[in-house]
């Protein structure tokens, strides 16, 4: 099922795996997402500059369609003592793994003009924003390069403020979504909203191409999206246990795990809010955590680390949207071409 969008995009099939920060998406993902018939993005999250222009060469020698997604700079600044107050909760658990907390907010920009200019030496074809809207002088600087540009909203007010800005598509991010929002206003809860029905919302609203992302799992639910009006969908945490992801092997048991609740929406590990699997962490600092990115995220990374590397998934960002059971292990492409079957 191909349409102009697919088309432009030069790939069969309207099923994009979505860019997945902190390991799990990987260049062997990216690419067997593109031999699926689809096309993958590598998530330049949290890298290093060199370690994104390594994935970008080793994706781009496989000769595939392919896209990078960027945390756009959106700082939501932590007051100091808050961000005290919670090191305070958080020291006996980096205590049990040997861990020391920063003693004061790390703040960044994940190294966004660095990233930029690896885009500009190495131009992609297809280049999405999470977070934030970047400035009209960075989008220009991309744009350049022959790249279509992505900005991920999770509301019409976005979407119209992404077209403003003058974006060419847009991923229509509905809160069932695994792992971050990618709200503007991340301290304002996101609409729970049907991910049917914030397409077509957006859609009446905003007159540019779409793609769906939030709670896809199944072959049922991809051909939903796109009849609501999506020209592709994207999903993530259906392939976390795929044979190519990075996820972590804690990670991997907890998602397999049918003893395991369900899932909830957090900031209590990054300090901006994302879809998680419940565990300790989550019940036990849920209410007590302070707004503020990437301070948080800083904050808890090293115990995150050390949790995840003991096997402990109390400690550890569990990443999963509402689909969480529908993850298999499995090759990708297995995956893709199921999810592609009612198309």
């Amino acid at each position: 099922m191909s349409n102009a969008f697919t088309r432009t995009l030069g790939v069969d099939l309207p099923l994009i795996a979505a860019p997945m920060a902190g390991g799990a998406g990987t260049p062997a993902l990216v690419t067997e997402a593109a031999r699926a018939g689809g096309l993958g993005f590598l998530a330049a999250g949290y890298k290093t500059p060199q370690a994104l222009a390594d994935e970008i060469a080793t994706v781009a020698a496989a000769n595939v369609p392919f896209g990078v997604n960027l945390f756009a700079p959106n700082p939501l600044p932590i007051d100091p003592a808050a961000y005290r107050r919670y090191a305070d909760l958080l020291a006996s658990d980096a205590e049990r793994h040997g861990v020391t907390l920063p003693g004061t907010p790390v703040e960044d920009d994940d190294h966004w003009h660095d990233k930029l200019d690896v885009l500009r030496a190495a131009p992609v074809p297809l280049i999405s924003f999470t977070f934030g809207i970047p400035g009209r002088d960075d989008l220009a600087a991309l744009r350049a390069t022959g790249a279509m540009l992505v900005q991920t909203v999770t509301g019409v007010d976005e979407a119209k403020a992404a077209a403003a800005a003058g974006v060419d598509a847009l991923a229509v991010q509905a809160s069932a979504a695994g792992g971050h929002s990618g709200t503007l206003t991340p301290t304002r809860p996101v609409a729970d909203t049907a991910l049917t029905d914030l397409v077509a919302a957006i859609r009446y609203a905003v007159d540019l191409p779409t793609i769906a992302a939030g709670g896809l799992a199944t072959a049922a639910d991809v051909a939903a999206a796109l009849r609501a009006g999506a020209d592709a969908v994207a999903v993530g945490t259906v392939l976390l246990r795929c044979d190519e992801a990075g996820t972590s092997a804690v990670h991997r048991a907890a998602l397999a795990d049918p003893d395991r609740p369900g899932t909830v929406v957090t900031h209590a590990f990054t300090g901006r809010p994302a879809r998680a699997l419940r565990n300790e962490f989550t019940e036990r600092y849920g209410e007590l955590a302070p707004y503020g990115y990437p301070a948080v995220h800083h904050l808890t990374a090293g115990l995150r680390r050390a949790a995840a590397a003991a096997g402990d998934a109390e400690r550890v960002h569990l990443w999963a949207g509402t689909g969480f059971r529908h993850a298999t292990a499995e090759p990708a492409a297995v995956i893709l071409t199921r999810l592609s079957s009612l198309l």
